[in-house]
């Protein structure tokens, strides 16, 4: 974890590679590091923290070279430090690699190397792999290809690597098992690696990907890619359509606040061109494609992690009461631990924004080993998750920059309510209902600019709670899960603790918390559940617990029990979660800008995570 990139060609390669990282900069990371191949042999520098920290010890170092790899990592295996740090190298000094992922037999491969006379200086399993290949290269025959492919020929667990060598000058070595790796072609003899598409967009819009198991060696003369049992790859070049505007702030203070602001448009792209409104149908490609076997599935899986998790919790309500197929939504991490009951009649809803994440990736091919119709909600175009689907729909919000997902989970809802829409129609789902759902979802972008156009007002309640210690978020049925995505948000960025609950849960424990410097978030919106949850916010009240709540327009009664509201336009109940999370991440956001939190780059935190 979490950032590489690389270049070879005719150009100086630390600007480049320095470029590199920082279009990387919001995946999150703790450290920084580059190497060069210079002519009196490979130069090297990494520095804990900051970019800027790396930057400071550019000046002092000449590098010249036109090949070099660089890294930002978020730690697994180590403390954040300069030492840990990527690139990493062997013993002699003249073979040094990047690497995302985790290399789970390290301790074994470790203890056999230091037996051989291998020095390890660092507690990191990438070390390891440096000397690991740096062992295969000692023989004078060997090219560096060959000694990589030999040395993952004994590794268990993921990796997406770049490896230079001061032996072979004009070459990079790159390798992929379940963590991402993208080649970028600027022109014959000119490339670059990355792990994230956003890192090369300057440069080139022509890439390739590599899959899980394959190896490219990249020259100044060009690249081949085998298997790592050195069987040959043809792959297809291919061409990315994103937009380098799309991942900058255009004004906003941080990104994610521009990408909150952003969602009444995410919606529209969501929905665009897949609406048939006069047949109350939703027109999905790549559904359609598998509409036979999905007119027959008896159950339904949903997996995802983090936010993506609760996207899903919203799409189980969603699609076992307007499709009346039995859904269970689980966390991709647990998905393969638990014996999944699952086979040819269950269809798997993977949700993820990067299409990179590994516990979703590991869940999905779970998912295909047992038999079961795969089905992706992915962000990312031709991310792995996407690639490897049987069928999918993308979610078309553009780069999400920011590490705490906004606008990436407003297109998740917006297209669980298509899937919901596609699968209903297939079963009882009568025209009638078919079109009212699409009206409303045809003015939800409208509806969440009212919900924006609060933002001075949700600015001004983050001031006055922004200081208290804790905070509850409570909601039922379809907003039970915006309940645990509220304090996810506020835990993400403000580093505040927070809780969601389901709302009748209360009693059952919680309450005994409540006092008058323990506010509570509650989703109140007229819905089905609407009087329930006022008896919930009565029961904190006579506690003396404050009260914010989100409440439907024109609703003036609940301005009696709680102590501040925001309101939201009306809509159907299946669609409110689209309302209520806004003003739920605003609120999150106003108060980290307070606590002068990182907002964007959250302490810990990575945005694509590429290992479990």
């Amino acid at each position: 974890m979490c950032g590489i990139i690389g270049y070879i060609g005719k150009k100086r390669a630390t600007p480049i590679l320095m470029e590199g990282l920082k279009k990387m900069e919001y995946r999150g990371y703790d450290s920084s590091g580059l190497a060069v191949i210079e002519r009196d042999g490979i130069k090297c520098t990494k520095k804990e923290g900051k970019i800027e920290n790396l930057e400071k010890e550019l000046p002092t170092m000449d590098l010249d070279g036109v090949v070099g790899i660089a890294h930002t990592r978020w730690a697994t295996h180590g403390e954040p430090s300069d030492e840990h740090a990527h690139p990493h190298w062997g013993c002699k000094k003249d073979l040094f690699l990047v690497h995302n992922g985790i290399i789970e037999n390290y301790p074994q491969l470790k203890e056999q190397l230091i037996k051989e006379g291998h020095k390890i200086k660092t507690k990191t399993d990438t070390e390891i792999l440096a000397h690991l290949i740096e062992k295969y290269y000692e023989d004078e025959d060997v090219k560096l290809e060959q000694a990589v492919q030999k040395a993952l020929q004994n590794v268990k667990g993921t990796y997406g690597i770049a490896v230079i060598t001061s032996d072979e000058p004009n070459k990079i070595v790159v390798a992929r098992m379940g963590s991402p790796l993208v080649l970028g072609i600027i022109s014959d003899g000119e490339y670059l690696i990355a792990s994230d598409v956003t890192a090369i967009l300057k440069h080139t819009r022509n890439v390739m990907y590599l899959e899980d198991g394959e190896m490219a060696t990249v020259t100044d003369e060009g690249m081949e890619v085998v298997t790592l049992d050195n069987k040959p790859v043809e792959k297809k070049t291919e061409k990315v359509d994103w937009e380098i505007a799309q991942a900058e702030k255009k004004g906003y203070p941080h990104f994610m606040l521009k990408e909150i602001m952003e969602q009444p448009e995410v919606v529209l792209n969501a929905i665009r061109g897949r609406m048939m409104e006069e047949e109350g149908l939703a027109h999905l490609g790549g559904f359609i494609e598998q509409k036979g076997r999905l007119a027959k599935i008896n159950s339904i899986t949903i997996v995802a992690c983090g936010t993506a998790y609760y996207a899903g919790m919203v799409g189980e309500y969603m699609i076992e009461e307007y499709a009346g197929i039995p859904v269970d939504v689980e966390y991709a991490s647990e998905f393969r631990y638990k014996k999944p009951v699952i086979d040819e009649n269950t269809a798997v809803i993977v949700i993820t924004q990067s299409g990179e994440t590994a516990d979703t990736l590991a869940a999905l091919r779970e998912a295909k080993r047992k038999g079961a119709l795969t089905l992706g909600i992915v962000n990312v175009v031709g991310s792995t998750i996407a690639r490897e689907v049987d069928a999918g729909a993308y979610s078309h919000a553009g780069p999400e920059i920011g590490v705490a997902s906004t606008k990436a989970f407003m297109s998740q809802l917006a297209i669980l309510a298509l899937v919901t829409m596609f699968l209903g129609r297939q079963r009882n789902m009568s025209l009638v209902m078919g079109q009212r759902i699409l009206e409303e979802l045809k003015e939800m972008p409208k509806k969440i600019e009212k919900v924006l156009k609060q933002n001075d007002e949700i600015k001004r309640l983050a001031k006055k709670y922004y200081k208290s210690p804790s905070f509850f978020f409570m909601g039922r049925k379809y907003n039970f899960p915006i309940a645990l995505e509220g304090a996810l948000k506020l835990k993400e960025i403000s580093y505040i603790h927070a809780e969601g609950y389901g709302s009748g849960e209360m009693k059952h424990g919680p309450i005994a918390l409540i006092d008058d410097k323990f506010p509570s978030f509650f989703l109140a919106p007229q819905d089905s559940v609407y009087e329930k949850v006022i008896s919930n916010m009565e029961e904190i009240k006579a506690r003396k617990g404050k009260i914010i709540a989100v409440a439907t327009q024109g609703d003036k009664a609940i301005e009696k029990i709680a102590d501040d509201v925001i309101y939201i336009p009306k809509t159907i109940e299946m669609l409110s979660p689209m309302l209520t999370v806004v003003p739920m991440q605003l609120f999150a956001y106003h108060v980290a800008v307070l606590l002068k939190r990182d907002v964007d780059q959250p302490r810990n935190l990575a945005k694509s995570v590429t290992v479990e």
